[in-house]
């Protein structure tokens, strides 16, 4: 396991809470960013995919992240996702996290034109990094599936090359081991941070030097995640790493965001956690009884909440 990574270890994915009109509720999501990162957290992705991000406007994501610090949340264990289509959107909402005091951010490429160049690609993280100048660190979110525009392994030194010390790691949602492998083979001796989006992999990872993971389901199983990062080179580790898959195997199986969210809602007893912002949908009853069925059979017993 890489040590002393800004935020090596277990890192949630965090979900965005919303009230019925689908404004952002902000000290319910405070609430549950004091409990992840009291219930194994060492960092909170927030505003990425589980966040729900691309779905907020850049008003709303601004006044989440200061909403958030105003409530307590510390600045410097947020990673977060500050990447849009617009350059300027992007400076924007980076350059502000960085005033806040986060450490990172978490950047999709470009994601609406598809199969850029790496030369076009080069030349919009330099602008980015150029621009927004201060202390924060760039960390590149890979997730093929999702923005179809991918980081290979010649852009990524590249760009290290270009702002050593600045293009500091990266989140691989890619669901290929092997690929997030070689990142680290070819980098994280010079520092660079990698994560897996993947909770299945977070033992596997930890074992060849990465620094951890960002992943969904620690919104409900980042107990089981601090464990396996605390028993990594243990049999502990590997056996905590059984449970966590399972967990991520269930929450994906019901659909990611909407079953997280009805965990959430029955964990706390807030059902206002299951608001959801279209085109994503809540789960039906009977697709909730199935989810919590088939999680309770996991084994986890979840800390009290809030």
């Amino acid at each position: 396991m890489m040590q002393d990574a800004l935020y090596g270890g277990v890192n949630a994915a965090v979900l965005t809470a919303m009230n019925a009109d689908l404004s952002v509720d902000l000290d319910r999501m405070a609430r549950h960013c004091q409990w992840l990162l009291a219930n194994g957290c060492n960092g909170l992705g927030v505003l990425g995919t589980t966040g729900e991000g691309n779905s907020l406007g850049i008003a709303e994501r601004l006044s989440l992240l200061e909403g958030l610090v105003e409530r307590g949340v510390p600045a410097t264990v947020m990673m977060p996702g500050t990447g849009t289509t617009a350059l300027t959107d992007t400076v924007l909402l980076t350059r502000r996290a960085d005033e806040l005091g986060c450490r990172g951010a978490l950047l999709l490429p470009p994601f609406f034109y598809k199969g850029p160049s790496d030369d076009g690609l080069f030349a919009y993280f330099s602008e980015v990094i150029q621009r927004v100048g201060g202390d924060i660190r760039f960390y590149l979110y890979h997730f093929p599936a999702q923005s179809a525009v991918p980081f290979g392994l010649e852009l990524v030194g590249r760009l290290l090359r270009a702002y050593p010390g600045k293009v500091k790691g990266i989140k691989d949602s890619s669901g290929d081991l092997a690929a997030t492998r070689a990142y680290v083979a070819a980098y994280a001796r010079d520092g660079f941070e990698v994560y897996c989006g993947d909770d299945g992999a977070l033992h596997a990872l930890l074992q060849e030097g990465g620094a951890g993971s960002i992943t969904a389901a620690a919104n409900v199983g980042s107990a089981i995640s601090a464990l396996v990062c605390r028993n990594w080179d243990r049999q502990a580790g590997a056996e905590a790493q059984v449970t966590l898959a399972a967990i991520r195997r269930v929450v994906r199986s019901a659909g990611q965001i909407p079953a997280l969210k009805a965990l959430v809602a029955r964990h706390t007893g807030a059902p206002s956690w299951r608001n959801i912002r279209p085109p994503l949908l809540r789960l039906s009853a009977g697709q909730e009884a199935d989810l919590f069925a088939a999680f309770d059979a996991c084994g986890l017993q979840l800390a009290a909440a809030e």
